[in-house]
């Protein structure tokens, strides 16, 4: 079964003051069916809103289209003013590959896009990024310099013939560009200060491009000019960085503006540590930051790791309390609430209801349990006892961790913590992937079964369920496995008042994997494929042999000390 192709449109509209126009737009979009709005980032200041929305391919452009055709409808250009540069009532339009889709697929969806603007709309498209029909339109600041102000003279001049709709000035919608590019994080840094002049020079500073060499005076001082006569740059310290200084008035406040382009060249922390080092030199502070949009959650998981590693404290926390850390040394809550479960793409897309045991209470789980209904049976519960075992084993490793006197041995343990979280994660997600395999069978076998065609086809059904019913326990085990060691480590140098901790997490462990290995058995009766049979059940008695050797040796270790 193939996966779906995933596409993110984060369209920037030039309204950001009045919601009743900005409602309309976003109706439009969500009119198409197959796409989901995950976000809406109206700036007063800037007078744009930021609109980020998801779905297959064709669902995504068909919404684009319906939004770019709804803000022609509603805004005029020549009443417009903003802080941000602009020059169409949609601005720009990217799209974004997220998943299952290649960068050139965006780029032919995003052409595809501009044709439909272009012919039907009556607005000149021009498009960039990996769209880009010249090398020279491949930046957005070049195609969008002299703004909407430029546009009607800039439109006369052969090389500026939009890619799609005539070369002529559209008075109210102005121009859009379309493009397809990788994430981008728009992201700005709020300073203790209301001039946009020291601004700049921190926006300098960090930019990549940088800023003009001046011999003598560096403000004022001649331009330095290499043997070509072109101006001399002394680049900034952030690669794929674009900033600049701006004085938002809403907010009273200046900051730097940055579209960080390639995370893997400069993290969000690192775009925001250069910023306060720069501000520092320049005798000015960062008082906080905002994110316009959203955001991917590799990149607040390694913020908020960053920052911990700063204080040296344990990176192996649940990734709730990472995330909390990244906010608050990100400042992201100063200027307005920030909501994880908004601003974070991951969050915005997780189907909550794939996971319906896991997201249970402790209480309402047991009962569950001890229903009428033959799931969660025991290889979800063994599965949970696993969790709770490496929760355990994670507790002790975080706890040695903080312990006063042992700040040297900080990293050992939270090397062990993280591994922690890592396994109490995958065995929460068995807990509902053990009942998902057992409704697997029980689906197969509700097959029909009238015709010889008809019971094949339910043979088959329920031999590749049962497989998948044996598979799932089995992984339980060897992650279960793996708890032991954490578990020796923090009995033998972990903190002694919580020896018995890391005992009864090894106990745990050893629970979880007999309690597993009896699902696989059972499960193990109905299937006849004999090899694949044996070589599982091998397996898994093997590993049950083990953690019974692993378990001894570890409580031993724990009564010594107790």
């Amino acid at each position: 079964m193939s996966k779906k192709a995933l596409l993110e449109c984060v369209p920037n509209f030039s309204e950001g003051r009045d919601l009743t126009i900005i409602k309309q737009i976003t109706d439009a979009i969500e009119t198409v069916e197959g796409v989901k709005l995950l976000d809406v980032d109206p700036g007063y200041a800037t007078n744009r809103t930021v609109v980020t929305f998801v779905g297959e391919p064709a669902a995504v452009v068909e919404a684009a289209f319906r939004g770019i055709k709804k803000a022609a409808e509603l805004i005029d250009m020549r009443q417009h003013k903003g802080e941000h540069p602009r020059m169409g009532a949609t601005d720009v339009c990217p799209l974004v590959p997220i998943a299952n889709i290649s960068m050139e697929e965006a780029a032919h969806w995003a052409a595809q896009l501009g044709r439909q603007v272009g012919e039907e709309l009556h607005i000149p498209v021009f498009l960039y990024e990996s769209a880009a029909t010249r090398p020279e339109r491949k930046n957005l600041a070049t195609i969008r310099a002299g703004e909407y102000e430029g546009l009607a003279d800039k439109l006369k001049q052969p090389q500026w013939e939009p890619d799609f709709g005539e070369a002529s000035f559209n008075a109210t919608a102005g121009a859009t560009a379309i493009g397809a590019r990788d994430f981008l994080i728009a992201y700005n840094v709020n300073l203790n200060t209301t001039s946009v002049r020291r601004a700049n020079s921190v926006a300098f500073d960090i930019r990549e491009k940088g800023r003009v060499q001046r011999s003598g005076n560096p403000i004022n001082g001649p331009v330095v000019e290499d043997e070509n006569g072109n101006p001399v740059r002394v680049p900034g310290t952030c690669k794929g960085v674009k900033a600049i200084g701006w004085f938002i008035e809403e907010y009273g406040i200046a900051q730097i503006s940055m579209n960080i382009t390639d995370t893997r060249l400069t993290a969000l922390h690192e775009a925001f540590e250069a910023t306060r080092q720069s501000a520092n030199a320049r005798g000015l502070r960062v008082t906080g930051s905002e994110l316009v949009g959203m955001v991917p959650l590799q990149v607040m998981l390694d913020a908020g790791k960053y920052f911990l590693a700063q204080q040296q404290r344990s990176l192996g926390v649940s990734e709730d309390e990472i995330i909390k850390i990244a906010v608050k040394s990100l400042g992201l809550d100063e200027l307005s609430p920030f909501d994880p479960h908004k601003k974070i793409i991951e969050y915005q897309l997780r189907d909550e209801t794939s996971a319906p045991l896991a997201a249970m209470s402790l209480r309402a789980f047991a009962n569950e349990t001890a229903s009428e209904s033959p799931a969660p049976g025991g290889g979800s519960i063994a599965a949970y006892v696993g969790a709770l075992g490496a929760g355990l084993g994670t507790m002790v490793a975080n706890l040695s961790s903080h312990k006063r006197g042992w700040d040297d041995r900080w990293a050992e343990f939270s090397e062990w913590a993280e591994r922690g979280q890592e396994l109490k994660d995958q065995l929460l997600l068995l807990v509902d992937q053990d009942t998902q395999a057992f409704e697997g069978i029980m689906a197969a076998f509700r097959l029909p079964k009238g015709s010889e065609a008809e019971k094949n086809t339910r043979r088959e059904a329920i031999q590749s369920a049962t497989k998948a019913a044996m598979m799932t326990p089995f992984r339980i085990i060897e992650t279960a496995s793996q708890i032991f060691p954490l578990c020796r480590a923090m009995a033998e140098n972990g903190l002694p008042a919580s020896v018995s901790d890391a005992g009864v997490g090894a106990l745990c462990a050893r629970a979880a994997i007999h309690g597993a290995y009896l699902n696989v058995q059972i499960n193990a009766s109905g299937l006849h494929d004999e090899e694949f049979k044996e070589d599982l059940l091998a397996k898994g008695a093997a590993l049950v042999a083990s953690s019974d050797q692993q378990e001894k040796e570890i409580m031993e270790i724990v009564r010594k000390t107790l």
